[in-house]
């Protein structure tokens, strides 16, 4: 999706950002810095009003705004609207950027795992089970953080050092074992502390004291790759979603500080209950992970992906696998729990096989190893979207699961289905694939009414999209590709919703593939089209022509029929 046409004339950085003369890669650099030369090549603007001026005052990609013409004055200098630009100094609209300091951190492998890696000793030491590691039985999270590395360095010569879960290339001792002991038979600490030592140090939250995610009767959009970002939450918050989640984020990508995967953990200043969704196999990654975000970024809830049906998930053991991998399931609710001081939630299918439900057996023991709430998906891995959800099934988990809060999730698209869901018992309803083909959804549910949409209100909601994609991507060409990249997305499933007022029976299900048919204007049949060519064309709306060459093919399978 990168514009390489553009790339071979693009302006240098250094310039955009007024600093020329410093630019570090000096006469080695491959990007012009010469604004003039980079103007004669630039192409043509998209429109006479960039969103980023109009809203905080200032462009800050100066002259490679692609709507640059509202803001650059004599000698291509970019113009300030001064008195709106004070408005917005000093807030911060999108939290949990990754900063240069924690990535070179993470990179050199120097952050401090504490409570992750004294964990990890306790699972790894033998408990009188012929020597192996692993599960603990009878043992409470509290109990096994206890038995952690930091024993007296005179018995360190008998017995074998702690075999920590290293990460590739790191020093497998903790740090406690590292620190030399101290006089008196003190034990060593690996915390350097900073004046006197409050109770806060010393004693340990307890589980019963973290605070409590209360969102029962509240609308939950899911978690959704690829189509969940941030632009999309914004348009579901304004349309009444209550709890919002990030995408999927891999644990070993976040460990590593890659800054795309780091992307999904952003959360903008309108969601007011926001939690991340972690992705991984095993024990010593899943709670290094949770432990890292704990300390470095602002959420309400950290939730596991134990349901996702993807092969390249799947086989690497992590998403609907860890529901047969109990063992390790154990080992990284207790250790997640462990380390957060947010509530940790777990997202389940009702099992691997179609015909073979494990969800009931399992959710009790979720609940045993301390997580604060479930969300039941109604299919199995096999299943993946084809058949309806199983209602009854998930009524049945969710008085098992009692007094846990569960969450139920499938098949909702419109305010009777949520009605009938919540009328099962489920604590709560979350919202997927009926937020992408219908974002007011929330509204409908909220209002219990069937809101016959007009297109031209649909064209607006997608024109806001494309705003809040412009604020979050960039107003530069990279940043304009990037928007339409995940508005095409967004529309491979916005062309199944079938308008109310053109229905025989109420309400629209979600299953039934939408048949062909004329809108009661051109744009309305333009939105339903299952053609990718009048997707681009809605693209092309409203950002402007596409570049040479432009394919685009849905990730989620959702190919348009021809």
């Amino acid at each position: 999706m990168k514009p390489n046409h553009y790339e071979q004339s693009r302006l240098c950085p250094s310039v955009t950002q007024g600093c020329a003369e410093k630019c570090y890669f000096g006469a080695r650099c491959r990007f012009l810095h010469d604004v003039g030369e980079y103007m004669a090549s630039k192409p043509p603007d998209l429109g006479r009003s960039c969103v980023l001026f109009e809203t905080f005052g200032k462009c800050i990609y100066g002259v490679t705004c692609r709507f640059a013409q509202a803001h650059l004055g004599d000698g291509y200098q970019n113009v300030v609207n001064t008195d709106l630009a004070k408005q917005w100094e000093g807030k911060s609209l999108v939290r949990n950027n990754l900063s240069k300091d924690l990535q070179h951190q993470l990179r050199k492998r120097k952050f401090n795992f504490r409570k992750a890696e004294e964990y990890l000793c306790g699972l790894a030491k033998p408990h009188g089970d012929g020597g192996k590691g692993g599960k603990a039985p009878g043992r409470s999270a509290e109990e096994q953080e206890e038995s952690n590395c930091t024993t007296p360095q005179d018995g360190l010569g008998d017995s074998p050092q702690c075999p920590v879960l290293p990460e590739q290339g790191e020093d497998p001792k903790p740090d406690a074992l590292q620190s030399p002991g101290l006089p008196g038979g003190e034990e060593a600490s690996s915390t350097k502390t900073v004046g006197p030592v409050t109770d806060e140090d010393v004693v340990k939250l307890r589980s019963c004291e973290k605070k409590k995610l209360e969102i029962q009767g509240k609308l939950y959009l899911a978690p959704l790759t690829t189509c969940g970002n941030l632009p999309f939450r914004r348009i579901c918050k304004r349309f009444g979603a209550d709890v919002t989640c990030g995408e999927m984020a891999v644990c070993t990508n976040l460990l590593q500080g890659q800054s795309s995967e780091w992307a999904l953990l952003k959360r903008h200043h309108t969601e007011d209950i926001f939690g991340v969704q972690l992705e991984g196999a095993f024990p010593d990654t899943m709670t290094k992970c949770a432990e890292l975000l704990n300390q470095t970024i602002e959420v309400d809830f950290v939730d596991i992906n134990v349901g996702c049906p993807i092969d390249l998930v799947y086989k690497k053991g992590g998403g609907c696998a860890l529901m047969t991998r109990s063992n390790k399931f154990e080992q990284i609710v207790r250790g997640m729990n462990l380390v957060l001081d947010v509530p940790l939630t777990v997202k389940i299918r009702t099992g691997v096989q179609e015909k073979i439900n494990v969800a009931h057996k399992i959710i009790p023991k979720i609940r045993e190893w301390g997580a604060s709430m479930v969300t039941l998906h109604g299919r199995s891995r096999e299943q993946r979207y084809t058949r309806g959800a199983d209602w009854d099934y998930i009524a049945e988990c969710a008085k098992i699961a009692s007094p846990m809060p569960l969450f139920g999730n499938g098949d909702i698209l419109s305010y009777e289905d949520a009605n009938r869901a919540m009328q099962m018992g489920v604590s709560g309803i979350m919202i997927a694939r009926g937020a992408l083909i219908k974002p007011w959804l929330f509204t409908e549910i909220k209002e219990q009414r069937h809101w016959d949409i007009s297109s031209s209100e649909r064209f607006d909601i997608l024109k806001d999209f494309t705003n809040y994609g412009l604020e979050h991507w960039g107003s530069d060409t990279q940043g304009v590709e990037k928007t339409r990249k995940f508005l095409l997305e967004w529309l491979s499933f916005l062309c199944r919703y079938i308008p109310v007022g053109l229905l025989e029976h109420l309400p629209q299900k979600i299953n039934e593939r939408p048949p062909y048919y004329m809108g009661r204007d051109y744009l309305e049949t333009l939105m339903a089209s299952q053609n990718v060519d009048d997707w681009i064309k809605i693209s092309e709306l409203l950002l402007g022509p596409v570049p040479t060459s432009f394919t685009f093919l849905p990730k989620h399978k959702a190919n348009s029929y021809r």
